[in-house]
C-alpha cells in the first residue's frame, strides 16, 4: 500500500494544505486549482458513483470478473477507475463487496490506490446503504442497530445520535466515508411498499428530531450522512424500484409534512441529500421525476431551502427514473436539474459518454460540471480523504464490532420493543409455567449480515433466557399442511411464539388456528406493526419492527421479562374493518407496570 507521502504527491501536492479547518469553503481556491488541471473526461468521471463486483479491487473471483465484463466492460474495480475515473464507488452485499470488515478495508485501500496512482489521481468517495434494520450492506461482526421505525418507537434522540456515531466510526474504519442514511421520509401510508419501517414514523416533527440526531452522530463519527429521499417518499403505494410513484400532496401539506425532516437535516449540516424517483405535481407539474426536476432540486432544495451540499441521485437503474427518458438522457437531465453525483447507472459506458457528449455539444457547460465537482471535492476534503485515504487493519480491530458497541446496540434495542396487546397479563412469560415454547412464523430472507432465520434467532434467544424453545419455520405464506404441522406441534408446547411479516391471509389462518388450540399465543410483528389489526383474538402482541438479530433478541428479553417494553408506536395502526378509524394511535404502548 502506498505511503502517506506517496498519496500527497499523487494529489499534486495539495493534500497537506487541504487539512480541514472547520470552514466549509476554506479550501475552495486549492480545489479550484485541482479542477482546472482535470481533463474533461476526468471531470465527467468524478460525477459518477458506480457499483463494481468483487471482494478485491484487483483480484476478484472469476464470477465477479464475468459480471463486471458483462455489465461494465471491465474486469475489476481498478480497471473501471482507470477507464472512467469515477469519483465514487458504492458497495453492495450482492456484488460481493462486503464479506467481512478486514476484507472491506482491503477493498477500500485497493480502490484508493488504483485511483491515486492515475495521472492527477483523486481519492474515491466510497459509499453504501447502511440504514440499519432491514437495509444493511455491512453485516456481522460489525455492529448492527435497530432500524429507523424501531428508533422512532424508542423516541430517544440520544439513541439516534449514538447509533450514528458508532455506525459512522465503524464505516470509516473500513474505508466507507459516505452513508446513504438516514431516511427522512415521513411514512404516512401503511401500504407503502418501499419505505415503511425504514422511516422513523408518521409525525413530521418526531422524524425531524431523529433525523437531525442521526446526522449529527454519523458526521461526528467521520462519515457523510445522506438524507433521503427528497422531496419525500413517505406517501406512496408504488415502489420506485419497479414503478413511477405519484405523490398527491399539496404544496401546503408538503411544507407541513415532507419538508420538515429535510429542513432539520439541512440545519444539522447534512453532507448530502438523495433524490427520489417520484412525481410530485404540486412541486413540478411537468411529469418528470424529482431526480430530473430543476424546479424541485434547484428551485426548492437549493433556492428555498438554501442547501449547498452534495445532491446524489437514487440509483439510476430504478424504474422510477427510467420510465420517461432513455438511459442516455437521464444523467444529462439530472445534472441540468441540479444533481452532483450520478449513482449506479445501468450502463456506465452509456451514461458517461452521454454526459461527455452533452458538454461537447454545448447542452451542458464545463462550468456546470465544475460546480458539482467542487461540491464533491469539498466533501472529500471535509472527510479527510486527501490526507488519509487509507485505513488500517489495526483500526478495524480496534473499532468494528467491539463489546462496547454491541452492548450499546442491545441497550438501544431494548428501548424500542412495543407491547400492543397483553390480555390477562400473559407477558412476561413465566419460565415455570411456560417453559416449553414453540416458535413459528414467517422466515423472510435474513437482512444482510444477520444470522437468521428469525424463528431460529428467537428460539435460541429464548433458550438462553431459560426456556426450552423449538423453532418451526412456517414461511410468509404457509400451506394448509404447514399450518397443520404447526398446530400439531403446539399441542406439546406450554406457549407459542409466532412471527408475522406484513401479514397475509395464510399467516392469519396460521395464527387463528394456533389461538384455537387453547395454548397461549404471543405474536411478534417482525416488520410492519400494522399486522396487529388483523389478529384481534391474539392475547399478546409485540412490535419488533424488523427481523434483525438485535431486535429479535430484545423482543425475546421482553417476552422473558428480562427487559420492560418501553417502545411507543411511532405510526398509527388503523382498524382492519374500517381503515378510517384508528385502532392504536401514535404514542400507544403498554408496559409491565414497573
Amino acid at each position: 500500500m502506498p505511503s502517506r507521502r506517496t498519496v500527497l504527491a499523487a494529489t499534486a501536492g495539495v493534500a497537506a494544505s487541504l487539512a480541514i479547518s472547520g470552514t466549509a469553503h476554506a479550501n475552495d481556491k486549492k480545489l479550484h486549482s485541482l479542477i482546472s488541471r482535470m481533463t474533461l473526461e476526468e471531470k465527467v468521471g468524478q460525477l459518477f458513483v458506480m457499483r463494481v463486483y468483487g471482494h478485491s479491487a484487483t483480484a476478484p473471483d472469476q464470477t465477479d470478473i464475468d459480471a463486471n465484463l458483462k455489465e461494465i466492460g471491465v474486469r475489476t474495480a481498478a480497471e473501471m477507475i482507470a477507464r472512467y475515473r469515477v469519483g465514487g464507488i458504492i458497495y453492495f452485499t450482492w456484488a460481493h463487496n462486503t464479506r467481512d470488515p478486514h476484507q472491506i478495508a482491503d477493498l477500500s485501500n485497493g480502490i484508493q490506490h488504483a485511483s491515486l496512482r492515475q495521472p492527477r489521481g483523486l481519492p474515491v468517495l466510497v459509499s453504501t446503504d447502511q440504514e440499519h434494520g432491514i437495509v444493511c450492506r455491512v453485516g456481522e461482526p460489525a455492529t448492527l442497530f435497530p432500524g429507523a421505525m424501531a428508533i422512532g418507537a424508542g423516541g430517544a434522540r440520544k439513541d439516534a445520535r449514538t447509533l450514528g456515531r458508532i455506525a459512522g466510526q465503524e464505516l470509516r474504519a473500513i474505508g466507507i466515508r459516505q452513508n446513504y442514511s438516514p431516511v427522512a421520509d415521513v411514512n404516512v401510508n401503511p401500504a407503502n411498499p418501499v419505505i415503511g419501517v425504514r422511516s422513523f414514523g408518521s409525525e413530521a416533527d418526531a422524524v425531524a428530531g431523529l433525523v437531525a440526531a442521526e446526522v449529527a452522530g454519523y458526521q461526528g463519527g467521520g462519515v457523510a450522512a445522506t438524507a433521503k429521499h427528497f422531496p419525500g417518499h413517505g406517501d406512496t403505494a408504488v415502489d420506485s424500484h419497479y414503478g413511477f410513484p405519484v405523490i398527491t400532496h399539496t404544496r401546503e401539506l408538503w411544507e407541513k409534512l415532507d419538508a420538515v425532516p429535510f429542513r432539520a437535516a439541512i440545519r444539522a449540516g447534512i453532507d448530502s441529500i438523495m433524490t427520489a424517483h417520484i412525481q410530485f405535481p404540486a412541486l413540478d407539474d411537468s411529469g418528470d421525476p424529482a431526480t430530473l426536476s430543476h424546479p424541485i432540486l434547484t428551485g426548492i432544495l437549493r433556492g428555498e431551502l438554501g442547501y449547498d451540499g452534495v445532491v446524489v441521485t437514487d440509483s439510476l437503474g430504478m424504474e422510477g427514473v427510467r420510465t420517461k427518458y432513455g438511459d442516455d438522457r437521464v444523467p444529462v437531465l439530472a445534472l441540468k436539474a441540479g444533481v452532483d453525483q450520478l449513482l449506479n447507472p445501468p450502463s456506465l459506458d452509456v451514461a458517461w459518454n452521454a454526459v461527455l457528449k452533452a458538454v461537447q455539444d454545448g447542452e451542458l457547460t464545463e462550468a456546470r460540471l465544475d460546480e458539482s465537482i467542487l461540491r464533491i471535492l469539498r466533501l472529500k476534503a471535509r472527510l479527510g480523504l486527501f490526507e488519509e485515504p487509507y485505513v488500517s487493519h489495526s483500526g478495524v480491530t480496534r473499532t468494528v464490532g467491539t463489546p462496547a458497541h454491541l452492548a450499546a446496540a442491545d441497550g438501544i434495542a431494548e428501548r424500542t420493543t412495543t407491547l400492543l396487546v397483553n390480555e390477562r397479563r400473559l407477558l412476561p412469560l413465566n419460565r415455570r409455567t411456560h417453559r416449553k415454547l414453540l416458535v413459528v412464523g414467517a422466515d423472510p430472507a435474513s437482512p444482510s449480515g444477520t444470522t437468521g432465520p428469525p424463528t431460529g434467532v428467537l428460539a435460541a434467544a429464548l433458550t438462553e433466557l431459560g426456556f426450552t424453545a423449538t423453532a418451526l419455520p412456517t414461511g410468509t405464506a404457509p400451506s394448509a399442511a404447514t399450518v397443520a404441522r404447526a398446530v400439531a406441534a403446539a399441542q406439546d408446547a406450554d406457549a407459542v411464539i409466532v412471527g408475522t411479516y406484513n401479514i397475509t391471509a395464510a399467516q392469519k389462518t396460521l395464527v387463528e388456528q394456533l389461538v384455537a388450540t387453547g395454548r397461549p399465543v404471543v405474536a411478534v410483528a417482525i416488520r410492519n406493526p400494522y399486522d396487529v389489526a388483523q389478529l384481534p383474538a391474539v392475547p399478546a402482541y409485540l412490535a419488533a419492527y424488523s427481523w434483525t438479530d438485535v431486535e429479535l433478541r430484545a423482543a425475546a428479553r421482553v417476552i422473558a421479562g428480562e427487559a420492560a417494553p418501553f417502545g411507543k408506536l411511532p405510526v398509527p395502526v388503523q382498524r382492519a374493518d374500517d381503515p378510517a378509524k384508528v385502532l392504536y394511535p401514535v404514542g400507544y404502548g403498554l408496559s409491565y407496570g414497573r
